[in-house]
């Protein structure tokens, strides 16, 4: 596998998985739904998760391709969910509801948009 099919294949990993979220948050209308009920917490949970796994899959293709790949979408703050892999790794139990719900509704739509455009350019 070229490195190219490589990065194309984990690229697609990380849509799938950003593809979720949106199917997560539908039923979440205001920050509070995250933790009012066990449903609520649940869903904050799975979406904590693929935000950690989604963070550390771009710091490794960003670490395989040296700053190349992830510099051609200035669009995306790729410290920001980077560094967000690793409040939420460390720093679980501060996890601020208002910021996730906001990083839901604002973010990620455009994240999988990019992904998309980023595996169409390869």
């Amino acid at each position: 596998m070229s490195d190219t099919e490589l990065i194309a294949d984990r690229l697609s990993s990380i849509l799938e998985v950003l593809e979720r979220i949106p199917r997560r948050f539908a039923e979440i209308k205001a920050p509070s739904d995250f933790s009012d009920t066990p449903d609520g917490i649940d869903r904050m949970d799975a979406i904590c998760m693929i935000l950690i796994a989604v963070g550390e899959e771009f710091k490794a293709l960003d670490r395989k391709t040296e700053g190349a790949l992830l510099c051609g979408y200035p669009e995306v703050n790729w410290r920001g969910i980077i560094g967000l892999r690793d409040f939420l790794a460390h720093a679980y139990f501060q996890v601020n509801a208002e910021q996730l719900f906001g990083i839901c509704r604002d973010d990620i739509p455009s994240l999988i948009q990019t992904v998309r455009k980023m595996i169409e350019d390869l």
